[in-house]
C-alpha cells in the first residue's frame, strides 16, 4: 500500500513538471497560461537597465560620430578671446606717455580703428594718433592720411601720477558720448555730452533743408559757451575754427579763404588768451598772415611782407 502512494506521488510529481514546459518557439502558447507567463527570452532586450557600448555604435551614424568627435575636440580647445569690437567696428588698444615720470606723468590709453576710416570733415574737432612721433592729436582742416595716422575710436582715458583725470569715448575721430574732467582728487570739473563731434546742447545751423551741408557750429555746454567754434561758407569752404571756455574766445582762432581753389587754406591766424577764466582778451592779436598761395607774409616780431609784391604768385614779377 504504501509503496502505491509512492508511485501515485511521483507521477503526479512528473505531470505538473511537464505542463510547465509545454511552450516552445513553434506552437502556440496554452491560452491558460498566456495571462501569467511571458516570454522571457523574447523580451530581454526590452528590460535591459541599459544597452552596451556595443548598441551605442550600432546606433550612431558615421555622420554622428564624426560630430561627436569634433565637439569633443572643441570642447578641449582654449577659449579665444574676443576681438575689440566699439559701434560694429573692430579697434585696436594703444597708450602713449607724456611728462616727466612720477606723479606728474601723463598716461593716455586709447583705442584706434584697425582699419582706416576718415572722420567726418564737417565736425567741428577730430582726433587721431601718430605712431611714429607717438601721440595723440587734433587734426586740422582738411582729409587724414591714412597711411600715416590711427583714426580714434572706442574708449580713453587720461590719467596723471596714477589717477584719472579724464574720460571719454572716440567715434570715428570724433568726441562721443559722455566726457569728464576730474581732479587728482577724483572731484568732477566738468561733464560734456557729444553726438559724434557735436556737443548735444550746440547749436548747429545748415544751408540746406536736408541738414547735410553745415553753416555753423555753436558749442553750449549748460547754456554756456564752451568747445569746439566752426563755420562754412555757402560753397562748404572752411571760414572760421576757434575754441570757447567759460563762454570766453580762447586760444588759437583760424580764419581760412574760403575760395574753391584755396580750399582750407589758411589766411589769418588770431591769438586770444590762454584761460576762459582770465579776463577775456577785446581785441585778439594777429600772429600770422598767408596769401592765396599758402605763403606766409607777416609772422608777429620776425617779419612782415605785406606791403610788398607777390612774388610767389605763378606769372608774378620779382
Amino acid at each position: 500500500m504504501r509503496l502505491f502512494r509512492l508511485y501515485s506521488l511521483l507521477a503526479l510529481l512528473a505531470a505538473a513538471a511537464c505542463s510547465k514546459k509545454t511552450v516552445s518557439f513553434s506552437s502556440r502558447p496554452d491560452p491558460g497560461l498566456a495571462t501569467t507567463t511571458a516570454d522571457t527570452l523574447a523580451t530581454a532586450r526590452d528590460t535591459t537597465a541599459a544597452p552596451s557600448l556595443e548598441a551605442k555604435r550600432v546606433a550612431m551614424t558615421k555622420e554622428q560620430e564624426r560630430a561627436a568627435k569634433e565637439k569633443e575636440k572643441a570642447a578641449q580647445r582654449k577659449p579665444r578671446k574676443k576681438k575689440n569690437i566699439f559701434l560694429g567696428e573692430r579697434i585696436k588698444k594703444g597708450y602713449v606717455k607724456s611728462g616727466p615720470k612720477g606723479k606728474n606723468q601723463v598716461v593716455e590709453i586709447f583705442y584706434y580703428l584697425r582699419t582706416f576710416q576718415q572722420p567726418n570733415l564737417y565736425a567741428p574737432a577730430r582726433y587721431a594718433f601718430d605712431p611714429k612721433k607717438h601721440r595723440i592729436f587734433k587734426a586740422g582742416p582738411g582729409e587724414l592720411d591714412g597711411s600715416q595716422v590711427k583714426v580714434l575710436h572706442g574708449p580713453y582715458k587720461r590719467m596723471q601720477g596714477g589717477k584719472v583725470v579724464e574720460t571719454g569715448f572716440y567715434a570715428l575721430g570724433t568726441r562721443h558720448l559722455r566726457w569728464e574732467k576730474f581732479t587728482r582728487d577724483n572731484i568732477l570739473i566738468s561733464k560734456t555730452h557729444y553726438e559724434m563731434g557735436f556737443p548735444r546742447d550746440a547749436n548747429i545751423t545748415y544751408y540746406d533743408a536736408g541738414q547735410k551741408q553745415v553753416k555753423e557750429v555753436i558749442p553750449y555746454v549748460n547754456g554756456k559757451l564752451e568747445g569746439d567754434y566752426v563755420r562754412y561758407n555757402e560753397t562748404g569752404q572752411l571760414e572760421w575754427v576757434g575754441q570757447f571756455e567759460n563762454g570766453k574766445r580762447v586760444g588759437t582762432w583760424n580764419r581760412y579763404w574760403g575760395f574753391r581753389n584755396t580750399r582750407n587754406r589758411l589766411r589769418y591766424e588770431y591769438e586770444y588768451g590762454e584761460s576762459g577764466y582770465d579776463p577775456e582778451v577785446a581785441e585778439p592779436t594777429l600772429v600770422k598772415e598767408y596769401n592765396r598761395n599758402g605763403v606766409a607774409i607777416f609772422e608777429k616780431d620776425k617779419f612782415d611782407n605785406r606791403d610788398k609784391p607777390d612774388t610767389a604768385r605763378p606769372g608774378a614779377r620779382k
